[in-house]
């Protein structure tokens, strides 16, 4: 009889283990940890993990589960620990993921395949939640817990050194533990490229080039940018912009526009300090990140794969920028400090109701006669205030016929003709919303002056070039000798002369040409040809002799 109450009593005490296994069981599948195609999401502090009485490696989770159902069971916790393998106290487990400083897995590291300009994403799960990169082949993984992508990486394939991409703490893989050691600090500065306020005051005096892994030179802050399709619209006004000293200036410190969240900032900031880093690792930048914010904020308006005009790209980016960046008192920006100027605009117009007279007595035939169209009741003029980040120059229409030799005749203008526009004596005819004659006068200079060239012109059929050439200064361009300026104040001086700074070019057929740009180098005075990754040196005298599309100039402080 005792025998058989004994076999009773062990397998009431083994029907009670198995369920308890089941709730542990049925528990840890409802945590979301179990099923893998759940994207795993790790916390970087191990001092939170351990007081929140988990491990380090993605099991703890199941373990508080473990000692729950032991508690609601009346036993014991260290048994239930130990039914898992799990025996280790909390101090234990603590020093086992103290940093070191002997990796054995350091010399793995290859930076020739590491490239952090794409968007930081798993490359299994495409999340972009607590993402590592491995140091080893350079591809991004999730997580670094026993069940995340990249602890999975670690074991099939011996890669053992990651990157957390936000905090940028470098971690032994399987092992868990963190790696300190100084020679990966080249790494962190190529993932997030960093300033001092004495060296961005010191960038335009650098004369040194910079040498990447592939043994190539380059300068910092004329490095070529990746046309990934059809993009060089975006290249050209990023290569234009950099050369705007205030502006680089408040991008390269991260510190300057912390309190704004827009993705489209942060990602001009990031792409602004990689391309003036002088410890890349290699010569060249990918503006991928940009894009993906460019096309997210944009609505698909600029998007990759898709020819844009780098006139309403610029100008869009301008405006955005300021909208993101501008202050709630008060309706100013960097962007509004380097490029707004101001303009009185006279507009004369029909006065509408002296025209629908005129209409009503035709229709009637009425021999009642309305005073002559040309007296000035007849005309509503209107002057008012216009703020502008650029000015848009109409060339002259080009020759319908061709020469003695059969060729088509290039015509050339003086850039200070089609200046004239804004003189306030230069009539504008414009069309719509009515029609209207416009009177321009410029009122107060920016410190820097876009100047867009209307090229292109729109019908119901296909889009048309002017061919006609510009011919303008590269340094020295005085304002007040062509159009007038305003008085300035008792204690200020006028500053109307200015140097140019970039010109971005179009060559080719409206539908089927391409965009390249020539930039200046402050610290030496050269001028550099830049079109995608093409990078090369010119002379000043080559960059008048081409289709001006879109110039920036600078104010002579």
């Amino acid at each position: 009889m005792k025998n058989k109450r004994e076999e009773d009593d062990m397998g009431s005490e083994e029907s009670g283990s198995v369920l308890k296994r089941q709730r542990v069981d049925e528990q840890s599948s409802a945590s979301g940890i179990g099923n893998p195609l759940v994207p795993y999401n790790d916390v970087d502090d191990e001092d939170e993990d351990f007081e929140r009485g988990k491990t380090i490696n993605g099991v703890g989770v199941e373990g508080s589960n473990t000692q729950v159902v032991a508690a609601e069971n009346g036993e014991d916790e260290e048994e239930e620990e130990d039914v898992y393998g799990q025996g280790d106290s909390l101090e234990r487990r603590k020093s086992q993921f103290e940093p070191r400083e002997d990796c054995p897995y350091l010399d793995t590291v290859n930076r020739q395949v590491l490239d952090f300009d794409f968007e930081k994403f798993c490359s299994v799960s495409l999340s972009n939640l607590n993402v590592y990169a491995c140091l080893v082949c350079g591809k991004y993984y999730q997580g670094r817990g026993k069940k995340s992508h990249a602890y999975t990486h670690s074991l099939e394939a011996g890669h053992h050194v990651y990157i957390n991409l936000r905090t940028e703490k470098v971690y032994c893989l399987p092992d868990g533990y963190e790696i300190i050691d100084p020679s990966l600090d080249d790494i962190r500065h190529v993932l997030n490229p960093r300033f001092t306020r004495d060296q961005v005051g010191q960038i335009d005096k650098n004369r040194q080039w910079s040498r990447a892994l592939d043994g190539s030179d380059y300068l910092p802050g004329m490095v070529g940018l990746n046309n990934i399709k059809e993009t060089d619209f975006v290249n050209v006004t990023i290569q234009s912009l950099m050369r705007v000293t205030p502006l680089r200036n408040f991008f390269l410190i991260p510190e300057n526009y912390q309190h704004c969240k827009s993705p489209l900032v942060q990602r001009f900031g990031e792409l602004m300090r990689k391309i003036w880093h002088a410890r890349n690792f290699k010569g060249q930048v990918s503006p991928h990140e940009f894009l993906q914010a460019v096309m997210k904020v944009s609505k698909k308006r600029f998007r990759i794969g898709q020819q844009s005009d780098p006139v309403e790209f610029m100008a869009w980016l301008l405006n955005t920028l300021h909208a993101n960046l501008r202050t709630s008192k008060k309706n100013n920006s960097i962007i509004y400090e380097c490029f707004q100027g101001e303009l009185e605009v006279i507009k004369e117009s029909p006065n509408k109701a002296i025209t629908e007279k005129k209409q009503n007595a035709d229709d009637q035939n009425s021999d009642q006669r309305i005073t002559d169209g040309g007296t000035k009741h007849d005309i509503f003029t209107e002057t008012s205030g216009m703020q502008f980040l650029m000015l848009g120059l109409d060339l002259p229409p080009p020759p319908l016929f061709k020469d003695v030799m059969e060729k088509n005749i290039i015509p050339q203008v003086p850039l200070f003709n089609i200046l004239k526009k804004f003189d306030g004596d230069t009539v504008t005819e414009v069309v719509r919303p009515r029609v209207a004659r416009m009177k321009y006068r410029v009122t107060r200079l920016p410190r820097y002056l876009i100047l867009h060239m209307q090229r292109f012109k729109k019908n119901n059929f296909f889009i048309e070039k002017n061919p006609t050439l510009v011919n303008f200064p590269v340094k020295n361009l005085e304002l007040k000798d062509f159009i007038p300026l305003p008085m300035p104040k008792e204690n200020e001086r006028l500053r109307s002369k200015y140097d140019l700074i970039a010109n971005i070019v179009h060559d080719g057929k409206p539908n089927e040409g391409f965009y390249r740009v020539f930039v200046q180098r402050k610290s030496e005075e050269l001028w550099y040809e830049m079109q995608d990754l093409h990078v090369s040196e010119t002379l000043p005298q080559m960059v008048a002799l081409s289709e001006a599309y879109v110039q920036i100039y600078e104010q002579q402080q």
